[in-house]
Protein backbone atom coordinates (compact mmCIF):
# COMPACT_ATOMS: atom_id res chain seq x y z
CA UNK A 1 0.00 0.00 0.00
CA UNK A 2 1.20 3.43 -0.88
CA UNK A 3 2.04 5.89 2.20
CA UNK A 4 -0.51 8.14 3.03
CA UNK A 5 -3.64 5.85 1.07
CA UNK A 6 -5.82 4.07 3.09
CA UNK A 7 -9.20 1.82 1.89
CA UNK A 8 -12.10 3.45 1.20
CA UNK A 9 -14.76 1.59 2.64
CA UNK A 10 -17.54 2.52 4.96
CA UNK A 11 -17.11 3.27 9.07
CA UNK A 12 -19.11 3.59 11.72
CA UNK A 13 -16.67 6.75 12.77
CA UNK A 14 -14.75 9.74 10.89
CA UNK A 15 -11.69 8.77 12.16
CA UNK A 16 -8.22 7.87 10.21
CA UNK A 17 -8.92 9.63 6.97
CA UNK A 18 -5.87 11.12 5.30
CA UNK A 19 -5.74 15.10 4.57
CA UNK A 20 -4.38 16.33 1.85
CA UNK A 21 -3.57 20.30 1.79
CA UNK A 22 -3.69 21.45 -1.23
CA UNK A 23 -0.86 23.36 -3.36
CA UNK A 24 -1.87 24.87 -6.27
CA UNK A 25 1.08 26.15 -8.96
CA UNK A 26 0.80 28.92 -11.01
CA UNK A 27 3.89 30.95 -12.57
CA UNK A 28 5.76 29.80 -9.61
CA UNK A 29 3.42 31.16 -7.26
CA UNK A 30 0.84 29.16 -4.75
CA UNK A 31 -2.36 30.33 -6.02
CA UNK A 32 -6.08 29.56 -6.12
CA UNK A 33 -8.55 29.32 -8.60
CA UNK A 34 -12.58 29.67 -8.64
CA UNK A 35 -14.48 26.66 -10.42
CA UNK A 36 -11.06 26.00 -12.37
CA UNK A 37 -11.57 29.34 -13.86
CA UNK A 38 -8.05 30.56 -14.51
CA UNK A 39 -9.52 34.42 -14.82
CA UNK A 40 -10.48 33.87 -11.12
CA UNK A 41 -6.99 33.71 -9.71
CA UNK A 42 -5.93 34.99 -6.00
CA UNK A 43 -2.40 34.34 -5.18
CA UNK A 44 -1.62 33.32 -1.31
CA UNK A 45 2.05 33.34 -1.59
CA UNK A 46 5.47 33.76 -3.69
CA UNK A 47 7.11 30.87 -1.88
CA UNK A 48 4.98 27.27 -2.73
CA UNK A 49 8.10 25.40 -0.33
CA UNK A 50 7.55 27.70 2.07
CA UNK A 51 3.80 27.44 2.14
CA UNK A 52 4.39 23.28 2.19
CA UNK A 53 6.28 23.64 5.13
CA UNK A 54 4.19 25.56 6.84
CA UNK A 55 1.32 22.45 6.19
CA UNK A 56 3.69 20.08 7.31
CA UNK A 57 4.93 21.60 10.73
CA UNK A 58 0.95 21.99 11.29
CA UNK A 59 1.10 18.09 10.44
CA UNK A 60 0.56 17.63 7.35
CA UNK A 61 1.52 14.16 6.83
CA UNK A 62 0.75 14.39 2.69
CA UNK A 63 0.93 17.11 0.55
CA UNK A 64 -1.38 17.30 -3.17
CA UNK A 65 0.17 19.90 -5.50
CA UNK A 66 -1.12 20.68 -9.27
CA UNK A 67 0.95 22.28 -11.63
CA UNK A 68 -2.40 25.17 -13.17
CA UNK A 69 0.69 25.58 -15.97
CA UNK A 70 1.04 21.99 -16.84
CA UNK A 71 -2.83 21.35 -16.86
CA UNK A 72 -3.21 24.43 -19.55
CA UNK A 73 -0.47 23.03 -21.73
CA UNK A 74 -0.22 19.89 -21.71
CA UNK A 75 3.28 18.89 -19.99
CA UNK A 76 4.87 19.70 -16.58
CA UNK A 77 5.40 23.37 -16.18
CA UNK A 78 6.50 24.17 -12.60
CA UNK A 79 9.49 21.59 -11.98
CA UNK A 80 11.40 23.84 -9.93
CA UNK A 81 8.88 24.61 -7.73
CA UNK A 82 8.35 20.94 -7.26
CA UNK A 83 11.48 19.93 -6.14
CA UNK A 84 11.80 22.68 -3.69
CA UNK A 85 8.27 21.64 -2.18
CA UNK A 86 9.57 18.19 -2.06
CA UNK A 87 12.40 19.26 -0.46
CA UNK A 88 11.19 21.33 1.86
CA UNK A 89 8.65 19.27 3.00
CA UNK A 90 10.01 15.93 3.78
CA UNK A 91 6.46 14.58 3.72
CA UNK A 92 4.85 12.08 0.23
CA UNK A 93 3.70 14.33 -2.25
CA UNK A 94 1.20 13.99 -4.78
CA UNK A 95 0.98 16.08 -8.60
CA UNK A 96 -0.97 16.67 -11.18
CA UNK A 97 -1.55 18.63 -14.09
CA UNK A 98 -0.65 18.10 -18.04
CA UNK A 99 0.82 15.01 -17.30
CA UNK A 100 -0.46 13.23 -20.72
CA UNK A 101 2.81 11.27 -21.88
CA UNK A 102 4.90 8.75 -20.06
CA UNK A 103 8.00 10.80 -20.45
CA UNK A 104 5.86 13.49 -18.40
CA UNK A 105 5.23 10.94 -15.86
CA UNK A 106 8.91 9.91 -15.63
CA UNK A 107 9.66 13.73 -14.98
CA UNK A 108 7.37 14.13 -12.55
CA UNK A 109 8.28 11.21 -10.52
CA UNK A 110 12.24 12.46 -10.82
CA UNK A 111 11.08 15.51 -9.19
CA UNK A 112 10.88 13.08 -6.10
CA UNK A 113 6.72 13.04 -5.96
CA UNK A 114 5.03 9.93 -4.85
CA UNK A 115 2.60 9.97 -7.13
CA UNK A 116 1.32 11.52 -10.22
CA UNK A 117 -2.34 12.00 -11.02
CA UNK A 118 -3.08 11.53 -14.45
CA UNK A 119 -6.92 12.69 -15.92
CA UNK A 120 -7.16 14.01 -19.70
CA UNK A 121 -5.65 11.05 -21.24
CA UNK A 122 -7.29 9.03 -18.79
CA UNK A 123 -10.32 9.89 -20.92
CA UNK A 124 -8.69 10.16 -24.29
CA UNK A 125 -6.63 6.98 -24.13
CA UNK A 126 -8.09 4.25 -21.65
CA UNK A 127 -5.29 1.32 -22.71
CA UNK A 128 -2.56 4.17 -22.65
CA UNK A 129 -3.75 4.49 -19.12
CA UNK A 130 -3.62 0.93 -17.93
CA UNK A 131 -0.28 0.19 -19.29
CA UNK A 132 1.02 3.60 -17.39
CA UNK A 133 -0.76 2.14 -14.24
CA UNK A 134 0.99 -1.75 -15.02
CA UNK A 135 4.53 0.15 -15.53
CA UNK A 136 4.34 2.38 -12.83
CA UNK A 137 2.26 0.16 -10.16
CA UNK A 138 1.23 2.09 -7.40
CA UNK A 139 2.03 5.09 -8.53
CA UNK A 140 -0.60 6.54 -10.63
CA UNK A 141 -3.84 8.03 -9.51
CA UNK A 142 -6.64 9.17 -11.59
CA UNK A 143 -7.79 12.34 -11.42
CA UNK A 144 -11.92 12.56 -12.13
CA UNK A 145 -12.81 16.18 -12.58
CA UNK A 146 -16.60 16.31 -12.58
CA UNK A 147 -19.48 18.98 -13.44
CA UNK A 148 -23.01 17.64 -13.03
CA UNK A 149 -21.67 14.48 -12.82
CA UNK A 150 -19.78 14.58 -16.38
CA UNK A 151 -16.07 14.28 -16.81
CA UNK A 152 -14.03 17.76 -17.24
CA UNK A 153 -10.82 17.81 -19.23
CA UNK A 154 -7.99 19.98 -20.32
CA UNK A 155 -7.60 21.87 -17.37
CA UNK A 156 -10.89 22.16 -17.05
CA UNK A 157 -11.50 23.72 -20.18
CA UNK A 158 -13.66 21.61 -22.14
CA UNK A 159 -16.83 19.13 -20.47
CA UNK A 160 -17.08 15.67 -22.03
CA UNK A 161 -20.28 13.81 -22.33
CA UNK A 162 -18.68 10.99 -20.20
CA UNK A 163 -20.07 10.30 -16.53
CA UNK A 164 -17.85 9.88 -13.86
CA UNK A 165 -18.60 6.73 -12.41
CA UNK A 166 -18.71 5.21 -16.01
CA UNK A 167 -15.17 6.52 -15.93
CA UNK A 168 -14.13 5.29 -12.81
CA UNK A 169 -15.35 1.90 -13.38
CA UNK A 170 -13.80 1.63 -16.71
CA UNK A 171 -10.28 2.34 -14.83
CA UNK A 172 -10.64 1.40 -11.17
CA UNK A 173 -8.61 -1.82 -10.49
CA UNK A 174 -5.39 -2.47 -9.36
CA UNK A 175 -2.65 -1.46 -9.59
CA UNK A 176 -3.79 2.38 -9.74
CA UNK A 177 -2.67 3.59 -6.50
CA UNK A 178 -6.23 5.37 -6.23
CA UNK A 179 -9.31 8.12 -7.86
CA UNK A 180 -8.85 11.98 -6.52
CA UNK A 181 -12.72 13.12 -7.35
CA UNK A 182 -13.32 16.37 -7.71
CA UNK A 183 -16.46 18.09 -8.35
CA UNK A 184 -15.54 21.71 -10.05
CA UNK A 185 -18.45 23.38 -9.06
CA UNK A 186 -17.68 23.59 -5.37
CA UNK A 187 -14.13 23.73 -5.77
CA UNK A 188 -12.88 27.08 -4.58
CA UNK A 189 -16.31 28.55 -3.87
CA UNK A 190 -16.63 27.24 0.00
CA UNK A 191 -19.74 26.30 -0.24
CA UNK A 192 -19.72 22.85 1.13
CA UNK A 193 -18.04 19.39 -0.32
CA UNK A 194 -20.51 17.13 -2.37
CA UNK A 195 -20.88 14.03 -0.13
CA UNK A 196 -23.38 12.40 -1.72
CA UNK A 197 -21.58 12.12 -5.36
CA UNK A 198 -18.07 11.85 -3.52
CA UNK A 199 -19.78 8.98 -1.39
CA UNK A 200 -21.46 7.57 -4.33
CA UNK A 201 -17.95 7.09 -6.10
CA UNK A 202 -16.11 5.76 -3.14
CA UNK A 203 -18.89 2.52 -3.05
CA UNK A 204 -18.67 2.32 -6.78
CA UNK A 205 -15.02 1.01 -7.11
CA UNK A 206 -12.58 -1.13 -5.18
CA UNK A 207 -9.58 1.44 -5.00
CA UNK A 208 -9.52 4.51 -2.28
CA UNK A 209 -11.73 7.58 -3.37
CA UNK A 210 -10.18 10.64 -2.10
CA UNK A 211 -12.17 14.05 -2.08
CA UNK A 212 -11.46 17.55 -3.32
CA UNK A 213 -13.94 20.88 -3.95
CA UNK A 214 -15.38 22.61 -1.56
CA UNK A 215 -14.14 21.00 1.48
CA UNK A 216 -14.88 23.84 3.90
CA UNK A 217 -15.94 23.07 7.16
CA UNK A 218 -14.88 20.26 9.55
CA UNK A 219 -18.38 18.58 9.83
CA UNK A 220 -17.60 18.28 5.87
CA UNK A 221 -14.74 16.68 6.84
CA UNK A 222 -16.47 14.38 8.84
CA UNK A 223 -18.89 13.69 6.63
CA UNK A 224 -16.41 12.68 3.90
CA UNK A 225 -15.17 10.01 6.47
CA UNK A 226 -18.51 8.96 7.52
CA UNK A 227 -19.56 7.91 3.52
CA UNK A 228 -16.12 5.58 3.50
CA UNK A 229 -13.71 8.30 1.44
CA UNK A 230 -10.02 7.74 1.87
CA UNK A 231 -8.96 10.96 2.09
CA UNK A 232 -9.75 14.59 1.49
CA UNK A 233 -8.41 17.52 -0.44
CA UNK A 234 -8.53 20.85 1.05
CA UNK A 235 -7.22 24.08 -0.82
CA UNK A 236 -9.20 27.59 -0.07
CA UNK A 237 -10.95 26.70 3.58
CA UNK A 238 -6.88 26.43 4.54
CA UNK A 239 -5.56 29.62 2.60
CA UNK A 240 -8.51 31.80 3.97
CA UNK A 241 -8.60 30.67 7.59
CA UNK A 242 -12.12 28.83 7.40
CA UNK A 243 -10.14 25.60 8.54
CA UNK A 244 -7.45 25.41 10.91
CA UNK A 245 -5.27 22.29 9.79
CA UNK A 246 -4.21 21.33 13.08
CA UNK A 247 -7.50 21.20 14.44
CA UNK A 248 -8.77 18.85 11.08
CA UNK A 249 -5.64 16.64 11.76
CA UNK A 250 -6.11 16.29 15.20
CA UNK A 251 -9.93 15.54 14.75
CA UNK A 252 -9.72 12.79 11.80
CA UNK A 253 -6.24 11.08 13.67
CA UNK A 254 -8.05 10.99 16.87
CA UNK A 255 -9.14 7.31 19.08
Amino acid sequence: MIPGVRCAHPRASWHDMQIYPAIDLRDGKCVRLKQGDYAQETVFGDDPAAMAQRWVDDGATYLHLVDLDGAKEGRPVNGKSVRAIVQAASVPCQLGGGLRAEDDIKQALSWGVIRVIVGTKALQSPEWFAKMAERFPGRIVLGIDAKAGKVATQGWLDVSEISALDLARRCAHPPLSAIIYTDISRDGMMQGANVAAMAEMASAVPIPVIASGGVTTLDDVKALATAGLAGCIIGRALYEGQLNLREVVAAVSSK
